[in-house]
């Protein structure tokens, strides 16, 4: 809006006293809006005048009605296409035009053409020598603004005829109003504690509040597409008939984390290069005795058909606290709950999702903390064949088609497969995951029966997050790389729909 149009209207009503919206747009050369936008300010600062609401009807012309000014009316157009010998009925149906049937019906009605039907076939010729297009005639007066001198009948027949169409304009009639002034005073917005102390609030003018204004809309948090891939994960074992295990311990002996699972103290994992252990408390001091004391048989001298290791096992070393570097050390504690629970061993299915901290060098597709999804599954008789085709249905479930399994070793687990999935985005495999079947030098210290197998595996949840979303470095999805902009647009997740 011009700076100076609200000054213009009013100068301008001062004079004259009265005046159209409408009038004012053709008057200052505006557009028709800013002048109502204009208007709106004034009336913001009181009663400084008064508006009416006007309706203006005006005729315009169709697309149809343009092209009748342009080339004529149908009925013309037929009425041209008849040569001097005549023409059958179906040749001038196909040669005047889309309209040609209108105007055959119009120019028989107007006399201008006949049907001789004294030939075989029929032909359509001329009845009169010339004609005058009063269609035409007609509606290029109202291309030319001069609507209002149609005939009513014309007009209403035109309208029919889908060539004229009628316009409701609504515009102001304004006048000067019981504070009317040529210039704006500035309208206060807030009431300030000078104002009242000094009785200045009493001679100022207030801007009305508008009751029916949209507030500020609120910021909320978003999800993060971790969370999002997260509940999806969730879902999935839950439909498979899994039951979440706790997972709030950050916190865990290097007892639970290593020793349970089979794994030597002397092994490269339980070192400071690779494992992030804790000062204080340094160490845990409650197990249960008797397990511990088959561990430590287990780890020294063997047993249940084992070797062992043939290591001096050191419960100082066992005792060690640490950030736990994988959830299967939740999983060994829910297993030797199941092994001693009351009523004997009955089967399960756990899973658990949450984090786990790994003293890793940072890469594209690496973090020192990361989540980890893991799945269990204690049966009778449990092989190979079961972890495989349960892997598929998993991952086919997270919408992951392209899998393929290389042998690796594990100390806890024998035989082990690491699960690797192709990346569109990398134009690679990467690996996902890690699996295999529970070694009896674990599960048989718990107290499970011989018969008994469980098969696992456990993945990171940030890696088919990158593949779901796009992302290829992980630093782009966690950590202080990340576009918060990512966060708040990220799609719901739904992994069966790559």
């Amino acid at each position: 809006m011009h700076p100076d149009l609200t000054e213009r209207i009013l100068q301008h009503l001062e004079t004259a006293g009265q005046a159209d919206t409408l009038d004012l747009a053709a008057l200052f050369a505006e557009d028709h809006q800013k002048i109502v936008g204009a208007l709106k300010s004034i009336q913001a600062h009181g009663d400084l005048v008064t508006a009416t609401v006007a309706t203006h009807k005006s005729l315009g012309l169709t697309d149809e009605g343009r092209a009748v000014v342009e080339h004529g009316s149908h009925e013309a157009l037929v009425y041209a296409a008849i040569p001097a010998e005549g023409i059958a009925q179906a040749s001038l149906m196909a040669t005047g035009g889309p309209n040609a049937k209108v105007g055959f019906s119009k120019a028989m009605s107007h006399g201008w053409i006949l049907v001789d039907k004294s030939v075989s076939p029929p032909l359509v010729r001329r009845k009169v020598d010339s004609i005058v297009d009063g269609v035409r005639d007609q509606l290029l007066l109202v291309a030319q603004g001069k609507g209002d001198q149609l005939p009513a009948k014309d007009c209403a027949d035109f309208k029919k005829r889908k060539l004229l169409q009628e316009t409701v304009t609504k515009s102001f009639v304004l006048g000067r109003g019981a504070e009317f002034a040529t210039t704006l005073t500035k309208l206060e917005t807030d009431l300030t504690m000078d104002m009242l102390s000094s009785g200045l609030w009493d001679t100022l003018k207030f801007k009305a509040y508008n009751f029916d204004a949209l507030g500020a809309p609120p910021t909320r948090g978003h999800l993060h597409p971790l969370l999002k891939v997260r509940t999806e994960f969730r879902q999935i074992f839950l439909e498979m008939g899994f039951s979440e295990m706790p997972t709030n311990n950050y916190v865990e002996s290097s007892f639970w984390n290593f020793d349970a699972l089979y794994q030597p103290q002397q092994h490269p994992a339980r070192d400071a290069h690779d494992t992030f252990f804790v000062n204080h408390p340094s160490r845990s001091h409650k197990f249960p005795q008797e397990y511990l004391e088959r561990v430590k048989e287990v780890h020294s001298h063997g047993g249940y058909g084992s070797k062992g290791y043939g290591y001096d096992w050191k419960l100082e070393e066992a005792q060690k606290n640490l950030l736990r570097t994988h959830t299967t050390a939740v999983s060994a504690r829910m297993l030797y709950k199941l092994a001693n629970q009351e009523g004997g061993f009955k089967p399960a299915k756990y899973f658990s999702i949450d984090k786990v901290f790994r003293n890793e060098t940072l890469d594209a597709t690496h973090l020192a903390e990361f989540h980890q999804v893991e799945g269990v599954i204690a049966d009778v008789g449990l092989t190979l064949g079961d972890l495989i085709g349960t892997l598929y249905e998993f991952f086919r479930k997270l919408g992951i088609t392209q899998l393929e399994f290389k042998p690796a070793y594990n100390p806890y687990t024998e035989p082990s497969m690491e699960i690797f999935c192709y990346h569109p985005g990398l134009a690679k495999w990467i690996e996902v995951g890690n699996s295999g079947v529970f070694r009896p030098e674990m599960l048989l210290p718990m107290g499970l029966p011989e018969n008994v197998n469980v098969i696992a595996w456990g993945l990171s949840l940030e890696r088919p997050t990158m593949i779901k979303y796009g992302i290829n470095n992980i630093r782009d999805l966690v950590g202080p790389k990340v576009d918060l902009k990512m966060v708040e647009e990220g799609p719901i997740c739904r992994l069966d729909h790559v």
